[in-house]
């Protein structure tokens, strides 16, 4: 084929089931993708195969995309690939077995495993963190060790018949650029397409986020929300790019939606690296061709490291955590009032129970200006807040014991206190993430297609780290009198996580623009307006080809998912929050707004 098109059907655990069936509908669809998989996601199904061993996979993909779709999946011969095998690839792929047996259906199904390191902990346990050089964590600690693999097992497994592949933890984008190199047959350094497949699945990987999902312009895709529509990437043999969707959905593909997808995070968008190839996205190009469709083309490689990323997660201590509403006058200041109570008399009940102290605490007042770092005083305007209150505990009982003094304060409270949760919340296990690099040539990806396995490992290459080009910095220079508008006038804005880093990509809306983001927005300035959540350091990238800049903050999500106690713990909004930035602007260019 000249052309595939490749369906983006999953971007995390719990994905629309209706996804599957509304990507078949595009009658030229060769294959359906799906993404499981993030840090704390193979914690969970870590702890869910050590239940039960034929558990620790996305049984959902079993479920609900394969069981009710798996006919219509082969009469329009459309293969998929998933890594829905998590930290138990191989029960996943005995279960679809199964699936394919019980229809009467030949589809061959391939499993791809090697990334799972639980059991050889003593390859990494000398590694430091890649991020901030601590030391590996307590080996009784680690729930979950995985190497993200790439993209030539699951190649190799679909150019040795299979249709449906499923593999356990590899890179996102894998599952996207595994097709490409099966069907077009790209040698493993061609560097180039090799970026722009892999482009092509970072676009992709998280479902309707780039057809109008989490899209800052929210009012042009929000009619179309409970029905919008899966991505489609249209890949042609020499690289180029088209993403769209199928027709008569909702939501919407245009440069802007792509350009918000193209920076989620990331971190040097010229430096992006996968176990395939090393990207350079600086130079993107996005064209809108007709309607919902875009053409993406610019991405360049590299030769990519000889070391796979490897994700060890580890328990460190219990979360509790309680969320209360206060309503009426004063709202803010009564939250506030309660919260340093409850710390109070938790720190009173724990010091007479002998127990140890809490390794951290933290209060949000959401209503209050709290994720822009404005203090409670002054909101008297709000009638109704939020109160999110936790703490984290080396130890279950410690944790369960701050539970109980905020449950037992539920009397003695300043008026107008509402609780919308029924009964006393649980502690859980604090989960943290330690990231660290293993030689490609300590795994062993291996594909077993229940007749025989056949180990598949990474070609390295002698690679010399690119020298990356950067390019010149856009300059702010006016005569004309300046004007101060939020920063939204002017950009769109998407950001997220990574461990306990977050990234805000900023989107100039004409590149006319971006020279007066760019003087405005140092990383001085983006670090004072997160200052409350503790950043150690912001990095900034320009993305001349889109118009944008990606800021990533470090230390700033108290942990990062399931190790943090903040109310956006993955950082999802912090664009909006930096969206509200004042920017001076000639006020010619606010006209040309207006």
């Amino acid at each position: 084929m000249t052309t595939i098109a490749i369906g983006g059907a999953s971007g995390y655990w719990g994905e629309a089931a209706h996804a599957t069936r509304q990507l078949l509908q595009y009658k030229e669809l060769d294959y359906l993708v799906y993404d499981y998989l993030a840090e704390v996601t193979l914690s969970i199904m870590a702890r869910a195969r050590l239940r039960d061993p034929m558990l620790g996979y996305a049984v959902d993909f079993v479920t609900e995309a394969m069981a009710p779709n798996l006919q219509q999946i082969a009469r329009q011969n459309v293969k998929v690939v998933s890594n829905a095998g998590g930290m138990n690839p191989e029960a996943c792929g005995a279960a679809v077995r199964a699936l394919v047996e019980a229809e009467g259906l030949g589809l061959k199904v391939a499993v791809v495993t090697g990334d799972d390191l639980l059991g050889r902990l003593d390859t990494i346990a000398d590694c430091q963190e890649m991020f901030t050089s601590a030391p590996f964590p307590p080996v009784e600690a680690v729930v979950s060790a995985n190497a993200y693999l790439g993209a030539v097992p699951i190649a190799q497994a679909l150019r040795n018949g299979a249709d449906i592949v499923i593999t356990g933890r590899c890179v996102d984008s894998a599952v996207t650029l595994g097709a490409c190199l099966a069907e077009f047959d790209w040698a493993v350094d061609d560097f180039d397409r090799l970026a722009q497949a892999a482009l092509a699945g970072h676009l992709i990987e998280c479902g309707p986020q780039m057809t109008g999902g989490n899209f800052t312009d929210w009012r042009k895709s929000a009619a179309g929300l409970a029905d919008i529509g899966y991505p489609v990437a249209l890949i042609d043999r020499d690289g180029a790019v088209t993403v769209t969707k199928p027709a008569s959905t909702g939501g919407l593909v245009s440069t802007d939606t792509v350009a918000e997808q193209l920076v989620y995070e990331i971190h040097d968008p010229q430096a992006y690296v996968l176990p395939d190839v090393e990207c350079d996205f600086g130079r993107v190009t996005l064209e809108e061709t007709g309607q919902d469709c875009v053409k993406v083309l610019g991405a360049r490689g590299s030769a990519p490291p000889d070391t796979y990323k490897v994700s060890v997660t580890h328990i460190d201590g219990f979360k509790a955590a309680m969320s209360l509403i206060f309503i009426g006058f004063d709202a803010a200041d009564k939250a506030e009032c309660f919260a340093q109570a409850c710390f109070t008399r938790a720190e009173e009940q724990r010091q007479a129970s002998g127990l140890r102290a809490c390794t951290e605490t933290a209060y949000e007042i959401i209503g209050a200006d709290s994720q822009f770092g404005r203090a409670s005083s002054g909101s008297g305007d709000a009638r109704e807040v939020q109160l999110n209150i936790a703490v984290k505990h080396p130890d279950k009982t410690g944790a369960g014991g701050f539970i109980k003094a905020v449950t037992g304060m539920g009397l003695a409270t300043p008026a107008g206190m509402a609780v919308f949760q029924s009964g006393r919340p649980r502690p859980s296990p604090v989960v943290r993430l330690f990231s660290c690099a293993i030689s490609k040539d300590k795994v062993e990806p291996c594909i077993d297609d229940g007749a025989s396995s056949q180990v598949v490992p990474d070609r390295l290459f002698a690679r010399v780290a690119p020298a990356i080009e950067r390019p010149s910095e856009p300059q702010a220079d006016s005569d004309e009198e300046m004007v101060s508008v939020p920063l939204i006038k002017l950009a769109l804005g998407r950001s997220g996580d990574k461990g306990d880093r977050a990234n805000i990509g900023i989107i100039a809306r004409d590149p006319e623009y971006l020279p007066w983001i760019w003087s405005a927005l140092s990383p001085e300035v983006v670090r004072k307006a997160f200052e409350h959540f503790g950043p150690t350091s912001v990095e900034r990238f320009l993305i001349p080809g889109i118009h944008a800049v990606n800021f990533v903050l470090h230390d700033i999500l108290g942990g990062g998912g399931m190790a943090s106690i903040r109310s956006d713990a993955q950082g999802k909004a912090y664009a909006q929050v930096l969206l509200h930035q004042s920017i001076s602007v000639p006020v010619t260019l606010v006209e040309s707004l207006e």
